[in-house]
């Protein structure tokens, strides 16, 4: 038996800005510390190399601790597709892989995230152990995700996030 299972967490947003503006938002370092892993109160850092291969990193500073969150951009077709790796090491080296896609409509655009959650397993678990690690990590990523693109919505429709941390 593998130690790890997988499980997906799909989501969907309306934005009423044009696909660009969004997908900037991913990649652009000034953006992403204002609602990506962290918040502008609370970032000490943002980078970001958006090239297929390039990396990108947040460092988010909370209670006293450093939270690190890195990966590397697999695919980057402008404005419609990004996929990249998301891991935070302090926890765990395991790779989670996410997928971003815009789609322009008649007002704004439709974004559909797809994140692919790799839950590793404790020793001894059971199937029930791990059907439920696999429901509290889509849950966990899901309520975290809607938190944040809250944040993105106000940014990418407003130039600003008013919510500080």
């Amino acid at each position: 038996m593998d130690n790890y299972s997988r499980t997906t967490l799909k989501m969907t947003r309306i934005f009423d800005v044009a696909p660009k503006r969004v997908f900037d938002a991913w990649l652009n370092p000034e953006m992403m510390r204002k609602w990506l892993f962290t918040l502008e109160g609370t970032n000490k850092a943002a980078h970001s190399n958006p090239q297929v291969g390039g990396t990108w990193e947040i460092i988010d500073h909370r209670e006293d601790k450093d939270y690190r969150a890195i990966g590397e951009y697999l695919e980057i077709d402008p404005p419609k597709k990004l996929v990249f790796t998301f891991k935070m090491p302090q926890f765990s080296e395991l790779e989670d892989t996410i997928t971003v896609e815009l789609k322009e409509l008649k007002q704004g655009c439709e974004m559909t995230f797809t994140q692919n959650i790799i839950v590793p397993h404790e020793e001894n678990w059971t199937k029930s152990d791990i059907e439920k690690a696999l429901g509290e990590y889509h849950d966990g990523s899901e309520h975290g995700w809607n938190l944040m693109f809250m944040g993105l919505k106000e940014l990418v429709e407003t130039g600003k996030v008013s919510y500080k941390g």
